[in-house]
């Protein structure tokens, strides 16, 4: 008997609707309205091979309304990946290959962490342009070589479109012209709380026209050829694609249109109706093989005759034997970061006095000629934080290779599309201000959930930035990036410290925040940028007795140093710690942690900061000195006297702890 599509879409949306029911919870309303359009890009567009998911010239695809996991899971079932009906029992439980939102999992068929509404998107646009970046490199090298050519694809939904970071990183696609980035959009007009009509109602065709985007309107969300052949125009167009797909949430559920099928479960008898209908087994997670042969197999007779003559491709670029294509193929297919980068090896004068962002500003332009595969950029403060790759130029649609990005005054799409960059392998950074941390918050918790190589530059470190007053002054920034799991934050003291922070973030695959000063710091005599993996070391060891520990961070370690050089005068013996990473320390054994800071000795700390996470370390809440008011606009020394951060009160305070 032949396989008919709604056969298929029909098969699909069952097996999800088991998995959502099984599980006691999901989201049945968009398996069954966007079940057409994901059979449609399966089947007849994408161009994947499920038992070789690595291939590095695939089409990625994205689910950026990540709650239709269920459906995602279902359609790489019948595509032919590895997911048996086990594992879809398994739906929402913990440590299964079919969580509740899809989480980066390249040999599954997932191609990155999705849930946060708008995140996708903006990984997506970070995708094509990783897609267009590589495909010019390997241009670049032989103009003939059509290695790389892959297409973008994510599918989203009203909420994704409500997100601001979605309209953001958009608006960067448009810029750039990512003509190989096609969003298709499940337009079915409902949300949670109801008709979008309520809160959402823009008309989505003007405001992409507006972008410039190309716009196709499929009128019936259940015609797949209509959706097919939707799909097929995109990729003719020399700008972004935003395929408006018209739906019914929950369509052929008895409340399907409105916001009872959202989420949640299907009724058992409705269920049960529904199989029947479509003549479906009536036991769950029952299903006919000759389905998922049927789909895997029509899957693998398009996409090989694709491979077959990429594979030409791939063996010139082999051919070649240029470092820089065989350095690429491994990095996309492996991950294989290869770069020569040791700290020693960066000669510094002994009177240098530099800002911390300018310090770092010259290791990036040391690290950038060592390899191809470093790119980065800012929200539009280039000049600010001094983040720019010095002989490069812009990242545009007319110079693709430039590996200056600027992705405007937009911090959230920036952290998205960072992420995309990362998930496509490439190292890559963006900078701002570190009080403007917050508009990245969301980025940096997918970083890190991904365990992306992402970091993340922040300067204008602390209230001494001054007459921009309290909006630009941080003080609980410090603090939250420092409670975000499997995000590794630097604090560093001086260029010494700046640069073993490079050779951590280059040498392991880590999310990363490095922050920077804006004051001129010189060479500390002690700084060591090897220990800086250790998290915490000793810069100034006492004398003679030890009465007190200072652990201190940034250019608080100069302070630091300046107070106990003070108080070893009036005969009052202090050990300074630099803690450029309380993370990487807490990692430590703690016979290490005992060695640095003896138990039964006074420990301070010190940081132009919120005071809350360092009563870890603190022998007592007094002990802990940092700023935990807002700041102020004014002169930097009457700043820091206005919130009792300035050089005079932080001696008293240390002193009058001493009993001195």
């Amino acid at each position: 008997m032949a396989v008919k599509n709604n056969d298929v879409v029909n098969n699909i949306k069952m097996l999800a609707i088991d998995m959502i029911n099984d599980a006691s919870e999901g989201h049945p309303g968009v398996v069954m309205s966007s079940a057409p359009i994901i059979y449609a890009l399966y089947n007849n567009i994408l161009n994947v091979i499920p038992n070789n998911p690595n291939w590095i010239n695939r089409d990625r695809f994205v689910l950026s309304c990540g709650h239709a996991s269920a459906l995602l899971y279902s359609m790489l079932y019948f595509a032919g990946f590895d997911y048996s009906i086990e594992d879809l029992k398994r739906y929402r439980d913990v440590d299964s290959y079919a969580p509740g939102h899809p989480e980066l999992n390249i040999l599954m068929g997932v191609e990155c962490s999705t849930g946060l509404l708008g995140q996708g998107i903006a990984n997506a646009v970070g995708m094509a342009l990783a897609e267009r970046y590589y495909e010019n490199i390997a241009k670049n090298i032989d103009n003939k070589l059509n290695l790389i050519d892959y297409y973008t694809y994510v599918l989203c939904s009203d909420g994704d479109l409500e997100e601001g970071i979605s309209y953001e990183a958009l608006s960067f696609a448009s810029k750039q012209k990512l003509n190989k980035l096609i969003v298709i959009y499940d337009a079915n007009k409902i949300s949670i709380d109801g008709s979008i009509q309520k809160t959402f109602t823009e008309d989505i065709e003007t405001r992409f026209d507006a972008l410039d985007f190309n716009i196709i309107n499929v009128k019936n969300g259940n015609n797949v050829s209509s959706i097919t052949d939707a799909l097929k125009e995109a990729k003719k167009s020399d700008m972004p694609s935003l395929i408006i797909v018209n739906t019914i949430l929950g369509d052929g559920l008895e409340n399907a249109g409105t916001n009872k099928v959202h989420s949640g479960v299907v009724d058992k008898e409705e269920v049960l109706i529904l199989k029947q209908k479509y003549n479906i087994s009536l036991e769950p997670f029952n299903y006919d093989d000759n389905i998922r042969k049927f789909v895997n197999g029509n899957i693998l007779e398009r996409v090989n005759k694709k491979y077959s003559k990429w594979q030409i491709e791939y063996d010139k670029a082999l051919a070649t034997k240029n470092s820089t294509i065989i350095n690429m193929i491994n990095l996309i297919g492996k991950g294989d970061f290869l770069i020569d980068f040791d700290s020693t090896n960066y000669q510094i004068n002994d009177k240098y006095s530099e800002e911390g962002r300018i310090s770092n500003e010259k290791v990036i332009n040391f690290i950038a000629p060592k390899t191809k595969f470093f790119v980065g950029g800012s929200a539009d403060l280039f000049r600010s934080t001094r983040t720019i790759i010095e002989k490069d130029s812009l990242m545009t649609d007319e110079d693709p290779l430039g590996r200056n990005i600027e992705f405007g005054v937009r911090e959230g799409a920036m952290g998205g599309i960072l992420n995309g960059l990362a998930i496509s392998g490439l190292r890559c950074f963006g900078s701002t201000f570190l009080a403007f941390a917050d508009y990245l918050k969301a980025s940096m918790r997918m970083s890190a959930m991904m365990n992306l190589p992402v970091t993340y530059i922040f300067t204008h470190d602390s209230v001494r930035v001054g007459g921009d007053g309290p909006t630009h002054e941080p003080i609980e920034q410090l603090s939250m990036l420092r409670t975000i799991p499997n995000m590794i934050t630097f604090r560093p003291a001086d260029i010494n410290e700046i640069i073993g922070c490079w050779e951590y973030i280059l040498k392991n695959k880590k999310t990363v925040s490095l922050v920077l000063n804006k004051e001129n710091t010189k060479i500390l005599k002690h700084t060591n940028g090897k220990y800086v993996k250790y998290g915490a070391y000793i810069v100034r060891k006492e004398k003679y007795h030890l009465d007190a520990t200072i652990i201190a961070t940034g250019y608080e370690v100069t302070t630091a140093l300046k107070i106990a050089d003070e108080l070893f005068n009036e005969g009052i013996d202090l050990r300074v710690v630099s803690m450029p990473s309380i993370e990487l320390f807490l990692l430590q054994n703690p016979v290490y942690e005992e060695k640095l800071l003896p138990k039964d000795v006074l420990t301070f700390t010190l940081e132009a900061g919120s005071t809350l996470l360092w009563n870890r370390f603190a022998s007592n809440p007094k002990c802990a000195l940092g700023i935990d008011t807002f700041g102020v606009s004014g002169k930097k020394e009457d700043v820091l006297k206005f919130v009792g951060f300035d050089y005079n009160v932080l001696i008293m305070k240390i002193k009058n702890m001493l009993g001195k």
